[in-house]
Formats: C-alpha cells, sequence, structure tokens
C-alpha cells in the first residue's frame, strides 16, 4: 500500500511538473489589427527606427539575395540545420502588416510571434530583450512603412525534435535572461548608450563569444571569440589575440569604414554590419566603440595554440614534413602574394603588412583560408585594400602549404591542427552559395 501510494504520488508530481512546462510553453494568440497606414507614423520616428534597424543589422538577416529588403528567405546555416528568415514586412499575409505594437515587441523581446508560436534564436531575442520602449516604437514604426512584400520563405530544414517549437520553450527557461545593464556611475553617457547597443540591438556578442552544445552563448565567457557562417568571430577585449592592440579609434574607424590600418579589412559576416553601422549617426558607432574598448585590451601579442603531440618516434619525420609544406607555402607567397604585401604600395591594390593580421595569428585558420579562396572584393569608392580570390587556381594541397607558409613567417605560431578540415568545409560552403537559391512563394508553409 505504500508502495502504491509513493508511485501514484510520483505520478502526480510528474503530471503536475508536465502540466507547468505546458504552460510555460504555451503562449497566447496576440489579436490582428488592421494594418496601419503608413502615414499614421511620425516621419521622425520612423528615421530613428531606420538607424535603429540598421544596427540590428535586420535588413542584412531578412533579406535574401536578389531578394525584396526585408521579405526573408536568407538561409542560416546552424549546427542543428538551416532556418530561413521570415518576412518583417507589412504585408498583411505573409509578412507582420496584422501585427499590433504589442505583437512586435513580444517577438523583439521574448522570441514570440503573433500567433504565439516560439522563435528561434538565430533570431538574437536574447539580446533584442533589453531593447527599450521608445526604441520598439521606433522600429514598429519603421518596419511598418516599408514596401509590402508578398513572400513567403522555405520551411526550415531541421530534424525531429527540434522541429518542434514547442522544444524552444525549454530552451528558453534555461536560457533566456534578463541583460543587466544597471547605471555604472564611474562611467559617461557614451559609455551607457554603447553598452546599450552593444549588448542590445547590436548583439555583438551573439557572434563574438563561444557557445555551449546547445546553441546558447557562454556568457562567462563573453567576447572570448565564437564562430559564423563559417568565419572565425575574433575575441574581442582583454581576450583578443590582435597583433597591434585595439583602442577606442581604430573601433571607430573600423566600424565605420570597414577597415584600418593596423586591423585589416571586414570580411564575412562582418561585412555586412560595418556598410549598416556606415549609414548610422556617427555618434552611434562611437559609443558602441567607446564600450568596446572599455573591455580592455589584449597583450599586443598571439600566442597559438601548440600543435597536437605526434607520438614517440614520429616528430622528427612530422616536423620533415610540416617544414616542406611550408617552404612550398612561401615560394607561393613569392609568387602570387609578395608583390602586393611587400610592394610598399598604398591601399587599394597595395596589401596590408601581413605580421597584422589576426587570421594569421589567431587560434583557428577560418578567416585565413576563407580570404585565400574568395579574395577581398572592391567595394565602390572605399579605398579599401582589394584582393583576388585564388579557389580557382590553387588545390587544396596548396592552399593548406600558403597557410602554413603565413602561419610560420608572419605569426610565428605553431601549426594549425585543423587547416585541412578548415580548407575542406570552406571549399564546401563555396559550393553551397553557388547554388540557385531556394525560392519562395505564399503558398508555401512557414
Amino acid at each position: 500500500m505504500r508502495t502504491r501510494r509513493v508511485i501514484a504520488g510520483i505520478g502526480i508530481v510528474g503530471l503536475a511538473a508536465a502540466g507547468a512546462a505546458l504552460a510555460l510553453a504555451w503562449q497566447p494568440e496576440i489579436a490582428p489589427v488592421p494594418p496601419p497606414a503608413p502615414a499614421s507614423f511620425d516621419p521622425a520616428l520612423v528615421r530613428r527606427g531606420a538607424d535603429l534597424a540598421l544596427i540590428g543589422d535586420c535588413r542584412t538577416c531578412h533579406t535574401a539575395p536578389n531578394g525584396a529588403a526585408f521579405a526573408g528567405g536568407l538561409p542560416l546555416p546552424t549546427p542543428f540545420g538551416t532556418l530561413y528568415s521570415t518576412n518583417i514586412t507589412p504585408d498583411p499575409d505573409t509578412g507582420i502588416g496584422r501585427w499590433s505594437e504589442a505583437a512586435f515587441a513580444r517577438a523583439l523581446r521574448e522570441g514570440v510571434d503573433r500567433e504565439g508560436r516560439h522563435l528561434y534564436p538565430a533570431f538574437p531575442y536574447d539580446h533584442y530583450s533589453a531593447t527599450s520602449d521608445d526604441d520598439v516604437r521606433a522600429l514598429y514604426a519603421f518596419f511598418m512603412t516599408r514596401p509590402a512584400v508578398a513572400a513567403t520563405p522555405p520551411p526550415n530544414e531541421l530534424p525531429f525534435p527540434l522541429s518542434v517549437r514547442l522544444t524552444l520553450a525549454g530552451w528558453k527557461l534555461l536560457f533566456l535572461r534578463p541583460r543587466d545593464l544597471a547605471p555604472d556611475p564611474t562611467k559617461d553617457a557614451a559609455w551607457h548608450r554603447g553598452r546599450y547597443l552593444v549588448e542590445g540591438l547590436g548583439h555583438c556578442g551573439a557572434c563574438h563569444s563561444p557557445r555551449s552544445l546547445l546553441g546558447a552563448e557562454v556568457v562567462s565567457r563573453a567576447y572570448e571569440g565564437g564562430e559564423a557562417e563559417g568565419w572565425r568571430a575574433y575575441a574581442l577585449g582583454a581576450a583578443s589575440r590582435a597583433p597591434v592592440p585595439w583602442d577606442e579609434a581604430a573601433l571607430t574607424q573600423y566600424l565605420r569604414e570597414g577597415f584600418h590600418p593596423l586591423h585589416g579589412v571586414a570580411r564575412g559576416p562582418m561585412a555586412p554590419v560595418v556598410e549598416n553601422l556606415a549609414e548610422v549617426p556617427r555618434e552611434e558607432v562611437v559609443a558602441m566603440a567607446r564600450y568596446l574598448a572599455s573591455l580592455g585590451a589584449g597583450s599586443g601579442t598571439a600566442t597559438p595554440p601548440l600543435a597536437p603531440s605526434s607520438g614517440p618516434g614520429k616528430a622528427p619525420q612530422a616536423a620533415g614534413a610540416q617544414a616542406a609544406i611550408e617552404g612550398a607555402g612561401t615560394d607561393l607567397y613569392a609568387a602570387a602574394c609578395a608583390a602586393c604585401h611587400e610592394g610598399g604600395r598604398p591601399p587599394p591594390f597595395g596589401g596590408i603588412s601581413l605580421a597584422l593580421s589576426t587570421a594569421i595569428t589567431g587560434e583557428s585558420p577560418r578567416n585565413l583560408v576563407n580570404v585565400i579562396l574568395e579574395g577581398l572584393p572592391a567595394r565602390g569608392g572605399t579605398g579599401q585594400p582589394i584582393m583576388p580570390g585564388f579557389g580557382a587556381v590553387l588545390t587544396d594541397a596548396q592552399v593548406a602549404s600558403l597557410a602554413a607558409g603565413l602561419r610560420r613567417r608572419f605569426g610565428g605560431g605553431a601549426p594549425w591542427p585543423d587547416l585541412e578540415p578548415a580548407i575542406r568545409e570552406a571549399r564546401a560552403a563555396r559550393r553551397l552559395a553557388a547554388r540557385p537559391a531556394a525560392a519562395m512563394t505564399p503558398a508555401m508553409t512557414r
């Protein structure tokens, strides 16, 4: 009898826990509203919302290649599968045209759409949760005055059970926390503004921090570097491995112009970020730079990771093979790279000193490999360095030799143990990017 009572009690507790979990997971629908007239919004509020949307990088993620701005459909590869960004134009059927400001605010801060469905955290609502009421209102005004586009993105490509959105409630329970932006009496107004933008809408930590196996930012290691779309997002602040430490002036120039002579060119996912920041008021970027500079400066000298042990009796052979690889890379550098990087010419046709490159001194070869394969495309009128891509003329072995030779000559570090996998992954990403984009039609199910 006692055993039966214990079992019954456990069952009741289990049912209660399951009910509580379901209650937390379930979110009510917010009633649709008639699409607001664009003329109903204050033009000054719309302009402010436009700046905030640029800081939030909204256009980048919600615009597919050759697609209409903010109409969604951009594939977002994650370790768990591919997500497609949503349509955030005011189309009443496929976009957010029937969303109230309250529905918009809930999506931005809590990751729940108007219909009550949980949103995947590729949408960085864990950062956007810090957005003030005034800024939510400005963003809402901006998006509701964009041209309405009827387009539905392809279905997400996720395995079960991740394809079930209710599972996201558990993720939020574990990882979604309010950001502590309490005032610091030792800091000025620009620093506070910069912290608000960097930690909130700018969501810099979303790329520049490592993530756990469940895809959450490791808060205790904020800004120690992360991965983003096949690129390494370098560590910021005290953890930075940049050969020359960043300061506020360098950060301001880099974020505004996408280039600094001591730090190089913004590329990969960072390129559209600086393109957006170039359009916002300069004081906003200065504030972001001030906060980022306050995170601390690195040592200014890189300490690359040690190469893995080759085992007893194998070290001389491995060292000899590595020396041959690096020697071949030195020859490739002399033939294809030195004329630009050591010719003394200014940008755009002259390259920066590779001794200043974090791509070479850093802990991962990903960015160096990507630049070797893709080059640095010209950006009209900016005067930034340009470089041809060598992906079509160099074999994987030659890319590995060139990267290893640059690492030894300019980085002074041990060989990267993951160089060859990085090359294979970069090649695969280029092939995937060359495939025709998935079509978007209103008939598709979101």
